[in-house]
């Protein structure tokens, strides 16, 4: 591995030309191929394989006209105070209203209050719902436009009217996190270099790789339906691992130049070296990543192949693109006009110790003492974790004061909570001898349920077969209550389908998002095990060692558990609320803890692999164990460190975003970022190094016969090396001896001639 990157990374500087204009071909095609399709994206979830789908597909086959997969809306009527919405001119302009609605763009039905009893038993509040012909994602503005027409004319009427439902929601504009994120990459890299030469090419070269796989991802929709999440996380973890792998060649490069290499063998050394800790970094975040396709729901199989796509791309820049361009920069490279006095006495005239060294040397003089408080902490993190609840989106998260939460208190208080979350039974007949015996078995069996309020009357399809059941809960949706009544629902239709031969399947949004949240919690284990073990095996070939590897995960372990004690923290609890921009505390969306156990174990791998790497480089090298953790901390340590606020800056940007998902998973990337580098990475990891002694990098003989050599330390390169120079000496020892000897021969003849010519003369 080394030996090739030495070659590939001498190859790009020295034809930087022609790698450069292959790349800039590669982004012209991507994105001339991305600005010529008109591919749309989609926020709808299916999960395979759930009762809740199956009875989806069923309904879209059965049930054509009445859209069972379209957006949907509810419009809310309140009269105003001690009126009743069921008076005579009230109901009139109400009825007209929902004509109006009937009428809006892409709307497939409209279910009059009046007639579908959706009235409160008081009379002051009302609701239509609206089912529409189109899927979330392709209702149009002049669909929602229409809609809120007809709010505003009940507003004018002296109805208060509020709207919820999906169809409502619109799509997020992108924030400036990105930016924010970008600037504080900059000044993090100024200081760390003291060169704006130096601190530009990893920003242009991360910008170069983003804009690449977000155009591929575009043109990728044209043929694949793909979520709207999909680019943006692409975005983030693209940007910031790209800035951050950036970064270690550059520094190794610059390196490689003091010790007084030519730039060509200093780009081939620091390629062989930090390019091999690149490479197997990558592939532990591409791994995490792209394994999030195996828990089967759409979301996040796009969003975990596409930020597993833009972290490939951003690997391959950084051992191509990033070289050729050190190869136009020259030795300009190294000179920074932005240094501090103590930068320029550490680097060029080796006085004083920097920060890292003197931190390693204090851990490594009290490891357990460090440990002991370092491992305290993370658990006192993790506590509140202990009361985690997850649940999907949905308009009792909404922003206070916004129209979808208004709604649903509206709903609430009128008819109760269950209301803003109906479920859809369906009883599939079609092997049953009596459908609508079995279809009133069904409602007679809801009916006596104690946790349901209402049940309405079945609707059948054209066949006769398959039959439509409304039934409300008393409990909210996203309430245990109701988990537990989709269950009791499923497990007395066992029963009916006994005794009918026909099939009852609960769906709609509820049953949705209890499904997914359950596909999800049953998904965790093997996920963790295909991941943690593939990348385990990956570390046991970077390290050739069991137990580095093992604490490695043990160390991701604490990070995850904190990081998902600080999220529930600030998002369930609501500490910090108000200075982190969250409008109001809610569930943890269901998607955040798989998607953060995948993302911050490929991120947490990424700084084991630069700063263990180092230190098991200066090991083979002939260093003491705890002189080995020390030099790592010496070579690596502000180079980390500016890594971590570099990720964590990009990923805090995001916490500027107006969706619940993505602010959350910024958080949580960003604060998984902080502990995993500094307290588990900089602190544990020297700590429990210095108490294994040799026995970190023990490695079973049987095992080190059968494991491959990747030489990532650049052990093999070296010696390559040192060969070769030696070879070149002989060969230079071997044409002096030449020269020299050809040179006597001729004073020799010349002498001899002289002699000749004065006995002629």
């Amino acid at each position: 591995m080394a030996t090739f990157l030495y070659r590939l990374g001498r190859f790009a500087f020295r034809r930087r030309r022609l790698v450069l204009m292959l790349w800039i071909t590669v982004l012209a095609a991507v994105g001339i191929g991305a600005a010529s399709v008109s591919a749309g994206t989609s926020d709808s979830f299916t999960i395979p394989g759930t009762q809740s789908q199956k009875a989806l597909d069923l309904l879209g086959k059965e049930f054509p006209g009445a859209s069972a997969a379209g957006a949907t809306a509810r419009v809310v009527f309140e009269a105003p105070g001690g009126q009743k919405l069921t008076s005579g001119g009230n109901k009139a302009e109400v009825e007209s209203l929902v004509a109006d609605l009937e009428k809006a763009a892409q709307v497939a039905d409209v279910a009059d209050p009046f007639t579908s009893g959706t009235v409160s038993k008081d009379g002051s509040v009302a609701y239509a719902q609206v089912t529409y012909k189109v899927v979330q994602a392709d209702v149009t503005d002049r669909a929602r436009e229409d809609l809120k027409s007809v709010a505003d004319r009940g507003d004018k009427a002296g109805f208060a009217v509020s709207m919820g439902g999906n169809a409502v929601q619109v799509k997020s504009e992108q924030s400036a996190g990105e930016l924010i994120g970008l600037a504080v990459a900059a000044v993090a890299l100024v200081i760390t270099f003291g060169s704006l030469l130096a601190a530009g090419l990893p920003l242009l070269t991360a910008v170069f790789g983003i804009v690449v796989a977000v155009s591929a991802i575009t043109l990728t929709s044209a043929f694949v339906d793909l979520s709207s999440s999909t680019s943006t996380l692409a975005l983030m973890l693209g940007l910031a691992v790209a800035i951050d792998y950036a970064l270690f060649i550059v520094s190794r490069y610059r390196g490689e130049i003091r010790e007084g290499h030519e730039p060509q063998e200093a780009m081939g050394r620091a390629l062989g070296t930090a390019g091999s800790a690149v490479v197997f970094a990558g592939l532990t975040v591409v791994i995490a990543l792209a394994g999030l396709s195996i828990i089967g729901v759409g979301l996040l199989t796009d969003i975990g192949l596409g930020a597993a796509g833009a972290v490939a791309i951003a690997v391959l820049i950084a051992l191509t693109l990033l070289p050729a361009l050190l190869g136009f920069a020259g030795p300009r490279i190294m000179k920074g006009k932005l240094k501090t006095r103590r930068m320029r006495a550490i680097e060029e005239r080796g006085e004083g110790e920097p920060v890292g060294v003197r931190w390693a040397r204090f851990v490594t003089r009290n490891p357990v003492k460090v440990l002991a408080v370092a491992v305290a902490a993370l658990f006192a993190l993790a506590i509140p974790a202990l009361s985690l609840q997850l649940a999907m989106p949905s308009d009792s998260s909404a922003a206070p004061g916004s129209t979808q939460r208004i709604a649903y208190d509206t709903i609430t208080k009128g008819f109760g909570p269950g209301y803003n979350g109906p479920l859809t039974v369906v009883v599939d007949a079609r092997a049953s001898d009596d459908a609508k015996g079995a279809a009133q078995d069904a409602i007679t069996l809801l009916g006596k349920m104690p946790d349901v309020a209402s049940v309405s009357p079945a609707t059948f399809n054209q066949a006769g077969d398959v039959a439509l059941i409304r039934a409300v809960p008393k409990s909210s949706p996203s309430s245990q209550d109701t988990v537990d009544l989709v269950s009791a629902i499923r497990d007395r239709g066992t029963a009916l389908h006994e005794d009918t031969g026909a099939e009852l399947m609960v769906t709609g949004t509820t049953a949705l998002n209890i499904d997914i949240s359950a596909k999800l919690g049953d998904a965790l284990v093997p996920y963790l095990a295909v991941v943690v073990g593939l990348a385990l095996v990956l570390l046991l070939l970077v390290f050739r060692s069991v137990l580095v590897p093992l604490k490695a995960a043990a160390g991701f372990l604490l990070s995850v558990l904190a990081t998902l004690g600080v999220v529930v923290a600030v998002f369930q609890w609501g500490w910090f609320a108000g200075a982190l921009g969250v409008d109001q505390t809610a569930p943890i969306v269901s998607l955040l803890p798989i998607f953060l156990v995948g993302v911050v174990f490929g991120l947490a791998m990424d700084y084991q692999v630069f700063l263990v790497t180092r230190m098991r480089e200066e090991y083979v090298h002939g260093a003491e164990p705890t002189e080995a953790v020390v030099a790592g901390f010496r070579h690596g340590a502000r180079v980390v460190t500016a890594a971590a606020i570099i990720m964590i800056s990009v990923f805090a940007g995001f916490l500027l975003s107006d969706t619940a998902l993505i602010k959350s998973i910024g958080l949580g990337l960003a604060v998984a970022v902080l502990l995993d580098a500094f307290v588990v990475r900089m602190t544990i990891v020297p700590a429990v190094m210095a108490l294994l002694g040799r026995r970190a990098w023990s490695l079973p003989r049987w095992l080190d016969r059968v494991l491959p050599d990747v030489d990532v330390e650049g052990e093999k390169l070296r010696h390559l090396l040192a060969k070769e120079q030696e070879q070149e000496k002989e060969k230079e020892r071997e044409q002096a001896k030449t020269k020299a000897g050809t040179g006597t021969e001729d004073t020799e003849g010349t002498r001899g001639s002289e002699a000749v010519s004065t006995a002629r003369g």
